[in-house]
């Protein structure tokens, strides 16, 4: 995973225990969700509102997701970032987090690709020696969805 990840940038917005259960309880958007990866995988703003792989991003991302991939939207993507987790760091969601998953009326795509995105986060936080806050900063707290296979006004279809 080391060989797949870039440093954290400093604009990489500070990972905490209450952020990480805001993601996993849907009260971020999904772009939010893919702003906390992109900086850590060495993507950054191009200036057009598009994030690129920058020559800190790995060369497998860089080959396979030159602009900014959509871990929420996009399976490809998704897949590829469960795939980045090495197998000790499997299971820090439940372990960390003390998450069990999400009941059966609650899997859809959007949700457990959530969860992999969190669980990459602190995968990306133990692989780099650091331990995950306790508190920290939240972005504006969104309603969980109306409808959670559509996601929070702006979020993109699932595909």
């Amino acid at each position: 995973m080391a060989s797949d990840q870039a440093a954290a940038s400093p604009a990489a917005f500070p990972l905490s225990r209450p952020l990480l259960e805001a993601v996993l309880a849907d009260r971020v958007s999904d772009r939010f969700v893919c702003e906390l990866i992109w900086p850590r995988l060495g993507y950054a703003p191009d200036g057009s509102g598009t994030w690129s792989a920058g020559p800190a991003t790995g060369d497998a991302w860089r080959e396979s997701f030159p602009i900014e991939p959509q871990f929420i939207a996009q399976r490809p993507p998704s897949v590829a970032l469960t795939r980045a987790i090495a197998k000790q760091h499997k299971q820090l969601l439940k372990e960390q987090l003390g998450f069990a998953g999400y009941r059966i009326g609650e899997l859809y795509p959007r949700r457990t690709r959530r969860a992999t995105a969190v669980n990459w986060l602190l995968a990306h936080l133990a692989e780099r020696g650091e331990a995950l806050a306790e508190a920290g900063p939240l972005p504006p707290l969104l309603d969980q969805p109306a409808d959670p296979v559509v996601g929070h006004p702006g979020d993109l279809p699932i595909s």
